[in-house]
């Protein structure tokens, strides 16, 4: 069980020393920290797809706050699922959200209920704008990869370590990771509830 560190900053002209600082001061050693010297836009930085990939179930990951984790609450969310899935703690220090506490657990679901609901409002505005658009005979959009029919039996399979993610990313129409993780929460929340 290893304890890790994430530092981001959004340019190379800012300084990550008050992170490192923070992490030097919690006991992290330095081949731990995973630094990103890049805008937090979206997920597809570098250092953090290392940091996903290398941390195991047991572990912890620490950011001094969720700013410099995730720009957005999607984003964030989708980590922490990704995070939870393998059974890594998550912990930011200046939002006291801390996946180990009940209240870290509460301040995620308050952040996933408002997430929620912006998604909510956008697929709304979504769907009157595609239907304002198919009535003027101008509605083009690409498809969404739905899981196919043996989801269930690829999750089981890759959960068992039979076969790996990129496989079972493979056999649902080359959906991406985190798609697959956003599925797989679907499918969780759907066999509890018929459960």
């Amino acid at each position: 069980m290893n304890t890790y560190g994430y530092i981001r900053i959004s340019s190379i002209d800012q300084n990550e020393n008050r992170q490192l600082d923070f992490m030097t001061a919690l006991g992290i050693p330095a081949e731990r920290l995973f630094i990103e010297k890049q805008s937090g836009k979206d997920t597809k930085r570098p250092q953090l797809q290392r940091l996903m990939s290398t941390v195991q179930s047991g572990d912890k990951v620490i950011v001094e706050s969720i700013s410099r984790f995730a720009r957005n609450t999607r984003d964030l969310l989708e980590l922490v699922e990704q995070l939870i899935v393998k059974g890594v703690e998550f912990i930011s220090q200046k939002e006291r959200i801390d996946t180990t506490t009940p209240t870290g657990k509460f301040m995620l679901t308050v952040f996933g209920a408002v997430a929620e609901l912006e998604r909510g409002y956008i697929l709304q505005r979504q769907a009157e704008g595609i239907a304002s658009a198919k009535s003027r005979g101008k509605y083009l959009g690409r498809p969404i990869k739905k899981a196919p029919g043996n989801f269930g039996e690829l999750v089981k399979a890759w959960e068992n370590k039979e076969i790996p993610l990129s496989k079972v990313c493979e056999q649902c129409g080359g959906i991406s990771p985190a798609t697959f993780y956003r599925r797989l929460a679907e499918y969780r929340l759907l066999r509890g509830n018929s459960g």
